[in-house]
């Protein structure tokens, strides 16, 4: 005997399906390779319906965007991806904006050397965002991180926990690929968080690190252990000087899984680089923490229980922070 369906029942469970890890729009700034891996891994995981990638040089955002697009029936996947030179009117309405604008590191440039530059950049870009965006959640990946974090709260104007940067997710990739190779085992055993400013300063927590559930100091000697921690607070510079550039596989991919957070509202306890009001002694200042990531940023700062040791590296990399930041209010952009 035949069996009577509605017809609404099809129709509403295909609309909630349809709905399910769905954004209308998300956009990547920055068409460079940050940028550019950035917005074709999000692509790749179907995150939103559409993705609009836009730069200020003529026609790089459009051919990176067609490049990527023309990956879909290759790759199976129904993000539509544009590209625009700037124009912000083709961004509107945005759910979620990552920003990777900016001059990149060269060789012998520290961080700080760029924060004149990039802070134009990202607060102009922030404010644009803001203009056709206004709820819009902004993942900041541009260096210096954790002061171009602080510039675009700034810009935007916006509660701290819709303004984040991407750091910590990086800085543990490479620590964890870097146990990996040391062990030999996959590096989707490893589990690690790491704090502090994102740079040379940063600090990776061997205590907080595992490996299936089982302590780092079990499995590394110390020695072994510090050599790691010292190569993962230098890992960006590594591939500068490799490349004579920076690095962008893994930056956009980290990025893209925030992103992917966000919109699924997973509450994954990510690193990053998120603005402290008391949290580990701190305050008024922007640096990586562990953080509850979802539907509406950052829902949740953890404040971990630190030794005296980790406590002081802690500090060391808040006060080289906040001399970036001290600079950045030097350059009067706010007033």
């Amino acid at each position: 005997m035949a069996i009577f369906v509605p017809f609404c029942f099809f129709y509403n469970s295909i609309q909630l399906l349809t709905n399910i890890s769905h954004m209308e729009r998300i956009t990547v700034v920055g068409a460079g390779n940050v940028g550019a891996t950035c917005a074709n891994v999000i692509a790749h995981k179907d995150l939103a319906r559409e993705v609009v990638l836009v730069d200020v040089k003529e026609g790089l955002a459009e051919g990176k965007a067609l490049d990527i697009w023309q990956t879909s029936s290759i790759n199976n996947f129904n993000t539509r991806v544009v590209g625009v030179t700037n124009n912000y009117l083709r961004t509107k309405g945005s759910n979620v904006v990552v920003i990777t604008s900016g001059v990149p590191r060269k060789p012998g440039m520290s961080r700080d050397d760029l924060i004149k530059t990039n802070a134009v950049i990202v607060k102009e870009v922030t404010e644009r965002i803001v203009k056709y965006s206004p709820d819009a959640i902004i993942i900041i990946v541009s260096n210096p991180l954790d002061v171009m974090t602080y510039c675009a709260f700034l810009a935007s104007n916006k509660p701290p926990h819709k303004v984040f940067g991407m750091a910590g997710i990086l800085d543990t990739g490479r620590y964890r690929a870097f146990i990996a190779e040391a062990l030999n085992v996959s590096p989707k055993d490893i589990l690690s968080l790491s704090l502090g400013g994102h740079g040379d300063t940063m600090v990776p927590l061997p205590r907080y690190t595992s490996v299936n559930g089982i302590p780092i100091h079990e499995l590394l000697a110390p020695e072994e252990i510090d050599k790691i921690v010292e190569r993962t607070k230098f890992g960006g510079g590594e591939l500068v000087n490799l490349m004579g550039t920076s690095a962008w596989y893994a930056p956009g991919a980290a990025a893209a899984q925030m992103v992917e957070a966000i919109v699924d509202d997973q509450k994954r306890i990510f690193p990053c680089c998120a603005y402290l009001q008391g949290e580990y002694g701190l305050k008024n200042i922007y640096m990586g923490v562990p953080v509850k990531l979802g539907k509406n940023g950052i829902d949740q700062i953890i404040e971990l229980q630190l030794n005296e040791e980790e406590k002081k590296m802690v500090q060391e990399s808040a006060n080289s922070v906040k001399k970036s930041m001290k600079a950045l209010d030097e350059l009067k952009l706010f007033k």
